[in-house]
């Protein structure tokens, strides 16, 4: 804090850095430290992988465009030479003994081929430029897809993990957006060496020590950049989760999900205070490094001035001794300075495609882990339609936490049944649901469908034998019709009957353009439904689906009274045709299932009925149905509810 500045007592109050949990050591310092040590002979070495790399993203992307711009560099660098040396034969005309016009005339043949080849090289840097430009666009659409066929693909619970969110969020950050411009360094790489081994040859023929000299005059340019390359990853790379939680409130402020809420409860001050405090260390940080940056490339500057200071002494010393004729010495002026321009573009180049490698390590690092996180290998057909869906000693435990969420559970639902699950909140009524939809995958045990673990079945094949009723609901932005058939083709008919068994043909009425109306208000002609019209939406998209088995998970959660105790109905009515999974805390709900499984702590600790779960005096079930039969019927005599409900 700087002593002339009193602080605010807004400021006085914000949290430091310190004070942020996610504002910590990072459990990456190790390889920050090892970065940080890495030579320029390290980086050099490890350049062709990079280039390797990025050329065959490059060549995924698209062939043509990669061909020709490889192609045309190349040959844009042999006229780079070629000019060179007809440049040679200029001054040597010039120079030579003899009258001036008689001389100009000599060189009129040598600055003619100057002329094409300038003119050539010029056309042929053109059209590798064209080609360029059109690869960007192409590589970074083809390593953006890739990154959703691995987000869409993963298993559910990666979600869950704050140490895969971090290298997801790398991935995205900088990753994607990296592939491009490292495809365009490695080309401008290439391009420079070929142009610096045009100048280089010409070089070696003037003098044997005119190419060590020019290497030492940008040496220390090229290794003060890959240095304070290094230095910028590495602080990005170790505040990721600080610049994730910066992210996540900067949404906070901006998005329209959280708006309402965010004004409601007055939580504007203190997510901006929030904000600056994270915010402020994170520009704290990057200012540190502009700092170390600057001091890094001053000092390659000074070195590398010295040494072309040095280079042109030694090339003065070269002239006067008479060791190089004066041609030749302009030539090699020439050559020095198409040479440094040369070397300069291939040093800076490299240490762009480094620094752009580094952030793409951080894509390629999230397809690594990504690819680990996929469902198993499963080749096996659904067995038939079903019959008994069963789980055998199931244990799931959520990234990060030391208590599972299920131990052991073993339950059974039978073709036609509706089968309830209740239980507290915590007691794994919603993990268990969703391992028997296929959505997470058990650590230990499993869901056997007809007898056959799930673990062998193609997931897709599954879960489309599946209509999910989630508490967790998304509403796409896109049509009302698409919101409920999904990807699948519009089936009218069953569209029909899903729309009126939950009660969503009502609110589809509503809509301006029924079913053609774009389900959100952001864009032109958009609809916003309130919560329980949301609902009755994904509950006609659970039971669009033809499917095996309904899972219901709180389908009722924003319904009114009357919309509730219809689509209850419904479910109890669709068990004739499907299998019903009901999760509800609703429990005056569930009386009718035919088996009810009662969860507490990850363990099922009660099962049957409903009356044979009531006539257990002190049954966990009984004491949670008699506690909402209290608030329902507002009676204070709590054994007279007993009774009154164990005659129900």
């Amino acid at each position: 804090m700087r002593p002339w500045r009193r602080r605010s007592p807004a400021a006085a109050a914000r949290p430091s850095a310190a004070q942020l949990p996610e504002v910590k050591a990072s459990r990456y310092s190790p390889w920050v430290e090892e970065l940080e040590s890495t030579s320029i002979w390290q980086v050099a070495a490890r350049l062709p992988a990079l280039v390797v790399t990025a050329l065959r993203w490059s060549w995924r992307a698209s062939p043509r465009d990669t061909a020709a711009t490889l192609g045309l560099n190349v040959a844009a660098g042999v006229f780079t030479a070629f000019g060179l040396i007809a440049v040679a034969g200029v001054l040597e005309s010039l120079f030579s003994a003899g009258p001036t016009p008689d001389r100009v005339r000599a060189a009129l043949p040598s600055l003619l081929l100057v002329a094409g080849a300038a003119m050539t090289r010029g056309a042929l840097a053109a059209g590798a430029g064209w080609a360029q430009s059109r690869l960007a666009p192409q590589v970074e659409r083809a390593v953006e897809l890739e990154l959703f066929r691995l987000t869409s693909h993963i298993r559910l619970e990666s979600f869950d993990d704050s140490d895969f969110a971090d290298t997801m969020y790398r991935a995205r950050d900088r990753g994607t957006r990296e592939v491009a411009r490292m495809v365009s360094h490695t080309v401008d790489v290439l391009t420079a060496l070929i142009g610096l081994v045009a100048v280089a040859g010409v070089l070696s023929v003037l003098h044997v020590l005119l190419l060590p000299l020019l290497i030492l005059t940008v040496l220390p340019d090229g290794w003060a950049a890959v240095r304070a390359a290094r230095i910028r990853y590495a602080k990005l790379r170790e505040m990721t989760t600080t610049r994730r939680r910066e992210m996540i409130i900067g949404d906070l402020l901006a998005d329209r999900s959280s708006a309402a809420e965010l004004r409601a409860h007055t939580m504007r001050p203190f997510l901006l205070e929030q904000y600056v405090a994270t915010a402020d260390h994170v520009r704290d940080a990057l200012l540190g490094v502009a700092r170390r940056q600057t001091l890094v490339r001053s000092t390659g500057d000074a070195v590398s001035g010295g040494a072309t200071a040095l280079t042109y002494t030694a090339l003065g010393g070269l002239l006067v001794t008479g060791a190089m004729p004066l041609s030749v010495a302009g030539t090699a002026v020439l050559a020095i300075r198409q040479g440094q321009t040369s070397l300069n573009q291939l040093l800076h180049s490299v240490n762009a495609c480094y620094e752009s490698g580094l952030f793409f390590n951080d894509f390629l690092e999230f397809c690594d882990q990504a690819r680990t996180r996929f469902p198993g290998p499963a080749t096996r057909s659904l067995p038939g339609a079903l019959e008994v869906l069963s789980t055998r000693e199931l244990v799931f435990s959520y990234p990060g936490t030391d208590e599972p969420a299920l131990r052991g559970v073993d339950i059974e639902i039978r073709r036609g049944e509706v089968v309830a699950l209740v239980g507290e909140n915590g007691s794994g009524k919603s993990t268990l649901a969703r391992l028997l939809s296929g959505l997470y995958t058990p650590q230990r045990g499993a869901v056997l469908w007809n007898g056959v673990d799930l673990a062998t079945v193609v997931p897709e094949e599954y879960r489309a034998r599946i209509g999910l009723i989630s508490q967790d609901y998304t509403q796409w932005p896109l049509s009302a019709r698409r919101n409920i058939t999904m990807e699948s083709a519009c089936d009218e008919p069953r569209l029909r009957r899903a729309l009126k068994l939950s009660g969503a043909d009502e609110v589809v009425a509503e809509l301006s353009h029924g079913l053609d109306t774009l389900l959100d208000k952001r864009f032109v002609d958009g609809a916003d439904l309130s919560g329980g019209q949301k609902q009755r939406i994904a509950a006609a998209r659970g039971l669009y689906r033809d499917a095996d088995l309904v899972v219901a998970d709180e389908p009722t959660a924003a319904l009114d009274a009357r919309a509730e105790q219809r689509l209850f109905d419904t479910l109890h009515s669709a068990a004739t045709g499907s299998t019903v999974l009901l999760i509800t805390h609703r429990l005056a709900s569930v009386r009718m299932a035919d088996r009810i499984y009662v969860l507490d702590h990850g363990r099922v600790i009660e099962q049957g009925t409903h009356q044979q779960l009531m006539d257990m005096p002190n049954g966990h079930y009984r004491q949670l149905f008699s506690i909402q039969a209290d608030a329902y019927l507002g009676m204070t005599d709590d054994h007279g509810v007993r009774d009154r409900v164990s005659r129900s």
